[in-house]
């Protein structure tokens, strides 16, 4: 609002005070303070006298009757802009920014992430088991989802149709048998689900199925399978070595359990 403009409003006997037009206009209400009359008088008898009482309204600065006006909001919070016109500097009401659009409340929220616009947020805190996804406080997934096995939300891992079995989104390392066997047995999928090494046969399942199985991998942030050759828990009663197969070409090996050094990964097959 330009002054001009607020000059005009004050000077048609103050259109914001409709009981000042006339001396001869008497308000029903017979409060002079109430209606604006405020002042014992004024500097040089310039202003308007209560029609029926002593009280006086000697105007203010342009702030004052821009306030007295509506226009009292600076809209410099967060995500906040004034909507429509200006008077002093001031709006008479804010907007808040599109992305400003979560009341962050009901079952799954614990709060809002950072400055509010009005009630609403850019996102939300989430309470626990629930994590921030898609626009919302969704329940973490927790076992198996098809061929996704989740722990909290996480995917600890992968299989893919027909499998009986999941496998771990990661290599333990390289290692001889005994650790592995070790290392395999102790891993933790989820909670207390432990994990095993697999067999024979479950590793040639892996090799049939690795492409399938590397794709699954890379997509949920797995490790792929090395070119190389791992470790299974079947053991062969001919040489009293364990087998081992080897993922950069299907064929089947045995090596002594004590000295010679192989991958390892486990596998959950219950939960």
């Amino acid at each position: 609002m330009t002054n001009t403009k607020l000059f005009l409003l004050l000077g048609t006997s103050l259109s914001f005070l409709p009981q000042t037009l006339s001396a001869q206009c008497v308000s029903p209400i017979q409060d002079c303070y109430a209606l604006g009359y405020t002042q014992t008088s004024c500097p040089n008898g310039k202003g308007v006298k209560c029609p029926f009482g002593n009280g006086w309204y000697c105007g203010g600065t342009a702030a004052q009757d821009c306030i007295k006006l509506g226009y009292d909001k600076d809209c410099t919070g967060a995500g906040e802009s004034g909507s429509g016109e200006t008077c002093n500097g001031k709006y008479k009401t804010c907007t808040c920014d599109s992305s400003y659009k979560y009341t962050c409340t009901g079952t799954g929220y614990s709060g809002g992430t950072g400055a509010a616009c009005g009630d609403k947020y850019q996102s939300c805190t989430c309470a626990s088991g629930y994590e921030w996804k898609d626009g919302g406080c969704q329940q973490q997934l927790n076992g198996a989802q098809g061929e996704l096995f989740y722990c909290n939300g996480t995917v600890v891992g992968i299989k893919t149709s027909g499998m009986n079995f999941y496998i771990a989104m990661q290599d333990l390392g390289t290692m001889n048998w005994n650790n592995a066997n070790s290392q395999c047995s102790n891993y933790t999928f989820c909670n207390n689900l432990k994990g095993s090494l697999p067999s024979k046969d479950q590793l040639l399942t892996i090799y049939n199925n690795k492409s399938q199985l590397n794709s699954l991998l890379s997509i949920n942030n797995g490790g792929q399978f090395a070119e190389n050759w791992y470790w299974s828990s079947t053991f062969n009663t001919a040489d009293y070595n364990y087998y081992a197969v080897g993922m950069y070409n299907g064929k089947v090996y045995d090596y002594y359990h004590g000295s010679a050094s192989g991958y390892a990964r486990p596998i959950l097959t219950s939960w």
